[in-house]
């Protein structure tokens, strides 16, 4: 079979198991390559620790596979032995994959002292996304003290469909790629887009039409969350979002969306005007980023 178009995308894939099932008739795909990466991404908050059995079944990855894999990637640094458990974690080297791509992202530093005064004044979150496949990966993030039971943290990645900056994300994107990431839920999760395609819809044409979309505890249910658009960079195809989210107690009737949405959509403003990126939706009246206290 002859190795597919690279200049022609295909859905982005929602991870190095999905990749890895579809390229079996693949012949230039390097296979052992995509199972170390599946070996990798196995490891996620709250599984940190892992032996070569727990890979083999998470993975689907044969044992005696997984533990050629996991003794490279340890060697290499990817990962780490702990001999007294006799499992690996993470290795300090993983870090180094990451540092490239945020790097990039200079804007995220310049955005974060408004970031930080937000957060603090309405004593919540507010956080970057970048959104890969059906995911919302954090890419920066500031929070006031006590922000409840979620943590927004670098790297840590949150479903599109289910979320305020999901839907923010996905109404930067060209009609084409809209479609195609909502082919890309249905069929990764059928249930999950029935139950929440029409709020997704929603979130997607609030953003239009009032700059932001709003999430009534839809992902975590003691977390109200607001979040806007940010921009889409045609060139590395790369969709960007920002969020707020707060604890539903915090929260007055009425002030997620009159207060706190045209806050955080003003802040989007903001950042554009830091990018130089142009307006995504047709002009609005220019906002002000007023101080106060939820």
């Amino acid at each position: 079979m002859a190795p597919r178009d690279l200049s022609r995308p295909r859905h982005p894939p929602s991870s190095a198991a999905a990749v890895l099932a579809e390229s079996v008739d693949d012949a230039a795909f390097a296979t052992t390559l995509a199972k170390g990466l599946v070996v990798l991404e196995a490891f996620k908050a709250g599984s940190t620790l892992l032996g070569n059995m727990e890979l083999s079944t998470l993975t689907g990855i044969p044992r005696p596979t997984v533990a050629r894999l996991t003794h490279t990637l340890a060697e290499l640094g990817y990962l780490r032995y702990d001999a007294e458990r006799a499992k690996y974690r993470v290795g300090a080297r993983a870090l180094r994959i990451a540092h490239p791509l945020l790097a990039g992202m200079q804007f995220r530093q310049m955005a974060r002292p408004m970031m930080q005064e937000l957060a603090l004044s309405v004593r919540g979150t507010v956080s970057i996304g970048l959104l890969d496949a059906t995911s919302m990966i954090y890419v920066e993030t500031a929070r006031s003290g006590d922000v409840g039971p979620h943590a927004p943290d670098i790297g840590m990645p949150i479903p599109v469909v289910m979320t305020a900056m999901g839907r923010a994300a996905a109404a930067t994107l060209p009609p084409a790629d809209a479609d195609r990431l909502e082919r890309v839920i249905a069929a990764e999760d059928g249930e999950l887009w029935s139950a929440f395609r029409d709020k997704y819809r929603a979130g997607i044409a609030q953003c239009k039409s009032r700059g932001f979309a709003t999430c009534w505890g839809e992902y975590m249910a003691s977390i109200h969350a607001v979040a806007a658009p940010l921009f889409h960079a045609g060139e590395s195809r790369q969709s960007f979002s920002i969020n707020c989210g707060i604890p539903a107690f915090r929260l007055q009737p009425g002030q997620l969306e009159a207060e706190i949405g045209p806050r955080i959509a003003a802040l989007a403003d903001s950042i554009r005007a830091i990018v130089g990126q142009a307006e995504l939706a047709p002009p609005r009246k220019a906002r002000k980023i007023t101080s106060g206290r939820a």
